[in-house]
């Protein structure tokens, strides 16, 4: 199994930094993991070709044979345990590589969304982007603990 988290933009943050790199430690105990960073563009252009550029990059990415998964608002809220199922039925029927996608400032293009094989929203609140990635790893490295019967899920 391999697990991709594509993202727009690179973290400055220390504290988000640490926090992402202690959880890809542990998920690679579970999975292959890679962190694919694609630039973001400056805001000082039109945010519909911003969202164009930076998508053009996040598709180039894409590995063929990969399922994908946007975090998008307008995705289906899933429970930790449903993720934790949602792992394995992709892994069992779908793909051996999964690809979680984080879109920049600005969200992500139509045609990275229309790429998708699934849309997974986190909340109906709006978070950062940067913040997302962290959150995210959190919760992939949970379905693998929830998956292995191992405590750490409450």
């Amino acid at each position: 199994m391999k697990i991709n988290i594509i993202s727009v933009g690179k973290i400055k943050e220390k504290w988000l930094i640490e926090g992402i790199e202690m959880y890809k430690k542990r998920i690679s105990h579970y999975s292959n993991i890679e962190l694919i960073i694609v630039n973001d563009e400056s805001n000082d252009i039109d945010e519909k070709r911003v969202k164009k550029l930076e998508g053009e990059r996040i598709l180039a990415k894409l590995p063929p044979n990969s399922y994908n998964v946007v975090l998008d608002l307008k995705g289906e809220m899933l429970s930790s345990e449903g993720l934790a199922q949602k792992i394995i039925d992709i892994t069992n029927y779908s793909s051996s590589t999964i690809n979680f996608i984080i879109g920049g400032s600005l969200g992500l293009d139509s045609e990275v969304i229309k790429k998708a094989d699934y849309k997974i929203s986190f909340s109906k609140m709006t978070f950062p982007h940067q913040l997302m990635k962290l959150i995210l790893l959190e919760q992939i490295y949970r379905a693998f603990k929830i998956n292995n019967n191992e405590s750490y899920h409450k």
